[in-house]
């Protein structure tokens, strides 16, 4: 059974930038596509940026442009690099296969806040 684990939050200023990590316990297949999702406090969560097993990139509109989302299979990690950070940013980011098929993790909490 695949465990994700998600690393890198914090709290930052608006403006700045972070980069989260997503380290698979198990090996997940380079055939699946993965992505990174967030949950706000009383909404549902969604969908921040999926990469496929070709390296195609998709970004939702309020991230393009600003985050970047990248993948290494040999080490079965999936990045997001956060830049240029706004405080509706605030959330807990999730990682999962795209689309999610996987149990979700605990998530790292990003707060945006001056």
């Amino acid at each position: 059974q695949v465990q994700l684990v998600e690393s890198g939050g914090g709290l930052v200023q608006p403006g700045g930038s972070l980069r989260l990590s997503c380290a698979a316990s198990g090996s997940i297949s380079s055939r699946n596509g993965m992505g990174w999702y967030r949950q706000a406090p009383g909404k549902q969560r969604e969908l921040v940026a999926g990469i496929t097993s070709d390296g195609y990139r998709t970004y939702e509109q309020f991230a393009k442009g600003r985050f970047t989302i990248s993948r290494s299979n040999a080490e079965n990690t999936v990045y997001l690099q956060m830049n240029s950070l706004k405080p509706e940013d605030t959330a807990v980011y999730y990682c999962n296969t795209y689309p999610p098929e996987i149990s979700w993790g605990q998530g790292t909490q990003v707060t945006v806040s001056s």
